[in-house]
């Protein structure tokens, strides 16, 4: 009874914390027509401390979600376009020589702001891929013999295009499992188009965007995921989808054997956790339920599992696999 008291304070707590997300929201939605999905992953991300991953092709206003979405959170926004040419100072920054006084400072570079896009990610050599996993990591950044922290809240939301592969660099499984999801950016509805459409035509998405969110309210809003109640079978149930990738045989599924090259690893069931609890936060709830765990697998879990030749033979997707797994997967 205690703690079933304790989960309805709780989560009128969360109802009140929670309520710079819908100001954020309307915000948004004066520029933004659509991608609801996104989004609410993007807020996701930023209140659990996460990075995203986006891919769609050009022209689904992917900067402008998140240069919007920057605003209205009352955040430091840069935009960094990854080149082959990029070096890692240009993303890090550099020392700098005064000739006056004889010393080097450190001139910060772009990514020394609250929500960075890196844009086209994958153009980059390894050598700047390497200095953001740094940043994105460690939350720091050395130039020359100095570390400096960055600023928090710190978001990185990365894109790339998945219909264009000259002049590109994959991105290593060591990084790309460093982002906590992978969020495809879909074509809009035939409606959602027609009116981007009629906006754009009448100069409506310039409409100016006020900041609604203080730091503080990212900081409590936080505190209080951590507070979210996790039953423990809903813990084995996260356990039990990640273990599925890569014991398929073991839960039923021994069709995918073959079809895996290899699952997703332990820091997915950490960040399905915690994604788990901020989807929970989002719907002002002090506990999180299999449905939430669901909700976000597929984000979770797409760029964490590699599929195997024949998978690719016939045509089979990482999502194919994963609604398989959560077919199978028994649900408390």
């Amino acid at each position: 009874m205690q703690h079933a008291v304790e989960l309805e304070e709780l989560g009128s707590r969360i109802t009140d914390a929670s309520r710079f997300i819908e100001k954020a929201e309307a915000q948004l939605s004066r520029r933004v027509i659509g991608q609801h999905d996104v989004i609410r992953r993007i807020f996701i991300a930023m209140l659990v401390n996460g990075h995203i991953l986006l891919e769609g092709v050009p022209g689904l206003a992917k900067t402008l979600i998140i240069r919007t979405f920057a605003a209205a959170m009352n955040l430091k926004f840069q935009r960094i376009q990854f080149t082959p040419d990029m070096l890692p100072a240009d993303l890090i920054g550099t020392m700098i020589y005064n000739p006056k006084d004889l010393e080097f400072y450190p001139r910060k570079g772009p990514v020394f702001a609250n929500v960075i896009l890196a844009d086209e990610i994958n153009r980059s050599p390894a050598k700047v891929q390497s200095a953001l996993l740094e940043a994105m990591q460690e939350r720091q950044v050395t130039i020359g013999t100095q570390t400096f922290p960055l600023e928090e809240p710190f978001l990185v939301l990365a894109t790339q295009n998945p219909i264009e592969h000259e002049g590109t660099y994959v991105l290593p499984e060591a990084q790309v499992d460093r982002f906590m999801m992978k969020v495809l950016v879909d074509y809009p509805s035939y409606d959602e188009e027609l009116e981007i459409m009629l906006q754009s035509a009448t100069n409506a998405a310039a409409a100016p965007i006020i900041p609604v969110v203080q730091p503080d309210d990212i900081a409590k809003a936080r505190a209080l995921i951590d507070l979210i109640y996790v039953d423990p079978r809903v813990q084995r149930y996260i356990v039990d989808l990640v273990v599925a990738s890569r014991k398929p045989a073991q839960y039923g599924i021994a069709s995918l054997e073959t079809m895996i090259e290899f699952g997703a690893s332990p820091r997915a069931s950490i960040f399905l956790l915690l994604a788990s609890k901020a989807h929970a936060f989002l719907q002002h709830r002090a506990y999180i339920t299999p449905e939430d765990v669901k909700a976000i697998a597929y984000d979770t879990l797409r760029h964490r599992i590699r599929p195997g030749y024949e998978a690719e033979a016939d045509n089979i997707k990482p999502d194919d696999i994963i609604r398989q797994i959560l077919q199978h997967v028994q649900v408390p």
